[in-house]
C-alpha cells in the first residue's frame, strides 16, 4: 500500500493550519508552502480540495488565506485522506471477477482495520506530536 504524495501534502498542510489554530489571522499560501516544503503551486489544488469538502476556509483579501473550518480535535487522518483521494483505501483492483472471494475478504478486513484507524487519528494528537521537543542525545 502507498500513500501518494498529493496525500502526504494535504496532511501536512493541514498540520500546518493545526499548528497555528487558534490564532485568527489566516496564513497565506506561501507561508504553509514554507513550513511543510510543499510546492505552492500544487499546494493550491490541495487546499481547494480540503475547503470544498469543508476542512478548512479560506480568507480573501491582502491579510487573507486558509484557517480550520473545524476544531483540531474534529479534523481526523480519515477526513483528510478522504478529501484529497476518495476513499482511504480504494479496493477497486480486486473487485474484479477472477479474483477470489476470499482474498477479496480479506482485502476487505484489512480496508475496515485501516478506515477505523485513520478515523481515530486526529489532527490534535497530530499536533501535540509535533510540539514535543525533539529528544537530546549526549555522546
Amino acid at each position: 500500500m502507498k500513500v501518494s504524495i498529493k496525500s502526504e501534502y494535504a496532511c501536512r498542510a493541514v498540520e500546518a493550519l493545526v499548528l497555528h489554530h487558534p490564532n485568527p489571522k489566516p496564513l497565506c499560501i506561501e507561508e504553509i508552502a514554507q513550513r511543510q516544503r510543499i510546492p505552492p503551486n500544487y499546494l493550491v489544488q490541495i487546499l481547494l480540495e480540503l475547503k470544498r469538502k469543508g476542512l478548512i476556509q479560506s480568507r480573501r483579501g491582502k491579510m487573507g488565506g486558509y484557517v480550520l473550518a473545524r476544531a483540531p480535535q474534529q479534523i481526523t487522518l480519515g477526513d483528510v485522506l478522504r478529501a484529497v483521494q476518495g476513499e482511504v483505501m480504494d479496493l477497486s483492483s480486486v473487485s474484479k471477477p477472477d479474483c477470489p472471494e476470499e482474498i477479496r475478504a480479506a482485502w476487505r478486513q484489512l480496508k475496515s482495520a485501516i478506515e477505523d484507524a485513520a478515523g481515530k487519528i486526529t489532527f490534535e494528537q497530530i499536533a501535540a506530536a509535533a510540539r514535543q521537543p525533539s529528544p537530546m542525545y549526549h555522546i
